[in-house]
């Protein structure tokens, strides 16, 4: 065991873990149980990063809930956005968000908890269910339909323009006229 630790105040390397792909050595051999105490400590290791990463995501922030409501007190903006000073909805809704997040309630469960109460005019998004569902569909397809119809349009007057030979001259007939008598009338005003 002195060797050991005086070959750690030595080395900087030495205080490397051996790399997971290399196969831990029996005691006969030399690994001993030192081997196997470390490939356990790097599997807890992993083990514990894992649910601490999975407990970290399914904790919301309570911004992430306030962002999922809108404020009704009027102004259209979400629980989180909403700047009144003094509003009566935003205020006491994220008193009651806070105090719900610390109780380790999900998200899922907070906003359900203000849609039975308020209705689904308290979501800042709507459903994607039902009749809801058109107001994710629409915008897009609005733009594929105009989208289309420009192009149908544009390929009809380009196809148009090519048949009828390009720009026709104008007629000649009724402007000579008019340039003959602006002539005219320009000698006798000068003579």
């Amino acid at each position: 065991m002195t060797n050991v630790a005086a070959g750690l105040h030595k080395s900087p390397r030495a205080l490397r873990f051996p790399p997971l792909s290399k196969p831990v050595l029996s005691e006969a051999e030399g690994g001993g149980s030192r081997g196997d105490l470390l490939l356990l400590s790097r599997l807890l290791l992993v083990l514990l990063f894992f649910f601490c990463s999975v407990a970290l995501a399914t904790v919301p922030t309570t911004q992430e809930v306030e962002e999922a409501l809108t404020c009704q007190c009027g102004c259209g903006l979400t629980v989180h956005s909403c700047n009144h000073l003094q509003c009566g909805f935003a205020i006491p809704a994220k008193q009651e968000i806070t105090r719900q997040v610390s109780e380790g309630k999900g998200k899922e469960e907070i906003v359900t908890s203000f849609l039975t109460r308020y209705g689904e005019k308290v979501l800042s998004a709507p459903t994607t269910t039902g009749f809801n569902l058109a107001a994710w569909i629409m915008p897009f397809l609005t733009v594929l339909v105009g989208g289309v119809l420009i192009v149908v349009a544009s390929l009809r007057w380009t196809k148009r323009h090519s048949q009828d030979g390009g720009e026709k001259a104008p007629t000649p007939s009724g402007t000579d006229r008019y340039r003959a008598r602006l002539r005219k009338e320009l000698e006798s005003f000068d003579g």
